[in-house]
């Protein structure tokens, strides 16, 4: 194999952040990193991909040759990371002849950490301040009840993320798709192609991880909370305070990890504590 330039620029994993538990408890929760890290190919930008940044040069390569932009190894001369600026340049001797066709024709696939657009609808989006909602412990585990009668496809054949507009403990619409995010991007058209904004959604419900996209999306469409069953990611942490979305993840049951909870969240249904329960992550 012939030399590459090659940096090492391997960041941790995980980090921790303070979360409120179901007993009205501060714990550290160790959490995923979601890093933005831009690409270009020659000083051709070509995607941004959200990653954990374990290993952000193989990442690149990887994804330059599943696009087929990188045929040949010996082709392959740097590949430089640099977090100070979420970059990440490759430096080849070859481009594909086809390569304007090539990027003119990419698929958003149903895979996650793909966030092609991230960077320019981060820096497009002008919100409006949203609603300071308040969250009271009894509506969100009515709410997690009255959820269970939805998921229909999940129940049926699986491998399908579920997203919902509610009202405090009322569903108002609900939406299944093989991603998070065309599940979200579903309601938010819905809701804008029939003006529902009248219908006063103040809470979105999510199967899927609470990254930056989907804090992103949900504050767009003018809603400051932010449910779900899986885990919340660094990235959707800081928008989550950036924008004032309150996020409360790993909702099961009467189980659940608020985060910017501090003065929105009301306990007022505080569930008996049980052997293990400190333990509970």
């Amino acid at each position: 194999m012939h030399d590459i330039s090659l940096s090492r620029a391997r960041l941790p994993a995980t980090l921790e952040i303070e979360v409120l538990d179901e007993f009205g408890a501060l714990k550290q929760q160790a959490i995923a990193a979601e890093r933005a890290l831009t690409l270009y190919l020659n000083k051709r930008e070509i995607v941004t991909l959200m990653t954990l940044g374990a290993d952000p040069e193989a990442l690149v390569v990887g994804y330059l040759r599943n696009q087929g932009l990188l045929a040949d190894q010996q082709d392959l001369q740097a590949v430089h990371v640099d977090w100070a600026v979420e970059a990440a340049a490759v430096v080849t001797r070859h481009l594909p002849e086809d390569l304007e066709e090539r990027l003119g024709q990419r698929t958003v696939t149903t895979g996650c950490g793909q966030g092609t657009v991230f960077g320019r609808l981060l820096d497009a989006t002008s919100l409006q301040p949203l609603p300071a909602t308040v969250m009271r412990q009894s509506v969100l585990y009515r709410l997690l009840d009255n959820l269970g009668a939805y998921n229909e496809t999940y129940r049926s054949a699986g491998a399908v993320h579920g997203c919902a507009l509610c009202r405090q403990e009322a569903v108002l619409d609900f939406v299944e798709d093989v991603g998070r995010h065309n599940a979200v991007d579903t309601l938010a058209g819905r809701q804008w192609l029939a003006a529902a904004k009248s219908t006063d959604a103040d809470i979105f419900y999510t199967t899927g991880r609470l990254t930056s996209e989907m804090v992103l999306k949900v504050a767009q469409m003018g809603i400051s909370v932010l449910v779900s069953r899986s885990g919340v990611t660094q990235k959707g942490v800081e928008l989550a305070e950036r924008f004032g979305v309150l996020l409360i993840a790993r909702a099961k049951g009467r189980h659940f990890q608020a985060i910017h909870g501090d003065s929105r969240l009301e306990l007022d249904a505080m569930p008996p504590r049980r052997p293990g329960d400190r333990a509970r992550g």
